[in-house]
């Protein structure tokens, strides 16, 4: 078992990760390596998917679209527990720098479950004959979507901060019992949507040459939200923190640099 000296310095940890001019530090270190990191894992995997992919034997080539729409539905549902996991941290601890992760991660979420309902209503015409149909996982995704939105859309109807952030807090806490009905929508109802295919991997049913860069593009696609989720909580702490002395003392050294 971990000893109090360990425990008391996991939260000394914690509590300076939090702390916005490190945080500040950090992320103009890492942005500029994780763009790199992301670009090239965007290229093997689009060129691996779209290039070296054999073509799906009942999809003909509409199933490449698999390598936007796919990810894109994964970080939807991953950006939102992390959103929740920051809002829990803002009511516990109330770190602005949480409440700045859960702000930030709002827009991208929204743009991830957005491009998934698009690319999935592209894939949707050409295998069910119609865009859209109400069954359990489109809906629910669509459910999602409004979440974000509706986060969005409180914490700027509210001027005082820390109001703000514990009402949207709140918001994302409920709303992350739509996750595990997105995920288990296909299992628990009739529904129209394919079945699990990479989680399988005891019995997979998708070729590895189309498995392998369908997880690049999944990759790519994490190492994009945490670069662009990077910029945007460093651009929300700089704007709310302005008139603090390290924002003006860093406003000071590139001025000089």
């Amino acid at each position: 078992m971990p000893n109090a000296t360990t425990s008391g310095g996991f939260w000394r940890w914690f509590h300076g990760f939090g702390s916005p001019p490190r945080f500040d530090a950090f992320a103009r270190h890492s942005v500029p390596w994780l763009a790199g990191v992301t670009i090239v894992l965007f290229a093997i995997g689009l060129i691996g998917g779209l290039v070296y992919a054999p073509t799906d034997y009942q999809q003909g080539e509409s199933f490449r679209i698999i390598y936007v729409h796919v990810p894109a539905a994964w970080m939807g549902m991953l950006v939102y527990v992390v959103m929740a996991l920051a809002g829990a941290i803002t009511l516990v601890w109330r770190m602005k720098l949480a409440d700045a992760v859960a702000r930030a991660s709002a827009p991208i979420g929204a743009a991830f479950t957005f491009l998934a309902l698009v690319t999935g209503s592209l894939w949707g015409k050409p295998m069910w004959g119609t865009y859209w149909i109400w069954d359990a996982r489109l809906t629910s995704e669509l459910i999602l979507l409004f979440l974000y939105l509706g986060y969005m859309a409180l914490t700027n109807a509210i001027s005082d901060r820390q109001s703000a952030a514990r009402a949207g807090a709140i918001l994302a806490l409920v709303g992350l019992v739509n996750i595990p009905i997105i995920h288990y929508s296909v299992e628990w109802w009739n529904t129209l949507h394919q079945g699990a295919t990479v989680s399988k991997f005891d019995a997979p049913s998708i070729d590895t040459r189309m498995l392998i860069p369908l997880l690049v593009m999944a990759l790519a696609y994490q190492f994009y939200y945490f670069t662009v989720l990077l910029m945007r909580v460093r651009n929300e702490l700089l704007s709310s923190q302005r008139r603090t002395q390290w924002v003006q003392q860093l406003l000071v050294n590139e001025k000089i640099a």
